[in-house]
């Protein structure tokens, strides 16, 4: 009996020690931010800079996922499979008893933009009435500049959406609403104005192929989103200090040089007052 409960004691050792290197060299948890198309593209020099600054900040690595979609990225942050995601105020407000603003980006000293829609460069076409009949392209079925500011506008104007335009078609990127119009693809489409002027400094002989034949009110920019559940966490608040310190350090300049914007902000409770209200008014129709 006594040589058998050596044994087990031998093996239980050894297990421990088998197991003690796993924790010493355990990797540290990665912050894990999602990202879509629709408001930024895939630029590895972008993105290496934002996780250089990012992780120096927070103290661990920052991982990227993109997705193709709104929805796509949302439903990561739901599930708790991302920690952070820079999405619309659209779909914030469609998930609002579950998600939290963190932060919003400042363009121009403020968190606003606007919606634009444009058309092909040289068309005789001043405003909205005069898109009817067109081949039109919005950016994502959630967003609020690529889409919904555009159906509701419409539905302000005693029009049906679904019958003004002979045909629309979703490009899933503001950018690609701007190539399609520019391209002929579509005769007109919905698209972000701080991307539209955004590209316009980018590349500005592909937008002078096009312009705006109506702009918006201002919006809460597309804000950094969290769970609400997860908004006083450590890691979070972490996060959230790391993005409004973005200026402070040499990667983080470059990133916001990257993305002309001036940094980050926390949000105010009427941020999305306007998103609100042009949801009203789709919802009224039913």
């Amino acid at each position: 009996m006594m040589h058998l409960e050596r044994r087990n004691l031998l093996i239980g050792a050894g297990a421990a020690l088998l197991a003690a290197p796993r924790i010493l060299h355990a990797q540290p948890a990665q912050f894990r931010f999602g990202l879509t198309p629709v408001f930024l593209d895939n630029d590895w020099q972008l993105l290496d800079l934002m996780r250089t600054h990012l992780s120096a900040k927070i103290g661990n690595p920052v991982e990227f996922l993109q997705r193709r979609t709104y929805k796509e990225v949302t439903a990561l942050l739901l599930m708790g499979e991302i920690d952070a995601a820079w999405l619309c105020g659209y779909p914030l407000l469609q998930n609002i008893d579950r998600l939290s603003a963190l932060a919003l980006p400042l363009w121009r000293g403020q968190p606003n933009y606007s919606a634009k829609i444009i058309t092909s460069a040289g068309r005789a076409a001043e405003g909205l009435e005069d898109l009817r009949g067109d081949i039109h392209a919005y950016s994502d079925p959630d967003s609020n500049s690529g889409h919904l500011v555009t159906v509701s506008e419409l539905l302000k104007q005693n029009h049906r959406p679904e019958a003004f335009f002979v045909r629309s078609f979703f490009t899933y990127g503001h950018r690609n609403v701007v190539r399609a119009v520019a391209r002929g693809l579509a005769q007109s489409g919905s698209v972000d104005g701080y991307v539209y002027d955004a590209m316009r400094r980018a590349e500005p002989e592909l937008v002078a192929r096009t312009h705006v034949v109506w702009e918006s009110e201002l919006f809460g920019f597309p804000p950094i989103v969290v769970t609400r559940e997860a908004l006083d966490s450590g890691p979070v608040q972490s996060f959230f200090s790391a993005l409004t310190t973005m200026q402070e350090s040499d990667a983080g300049q470059a990133a916001l040089r990257m993305l002309q914007l001036d940094g980050f902000a926390a949000p105010d409770a009427h941020s999305f007052d306007q998103i609100a209200a042009r949801m009203r008014i789709v919802a009224e129709r039913g």
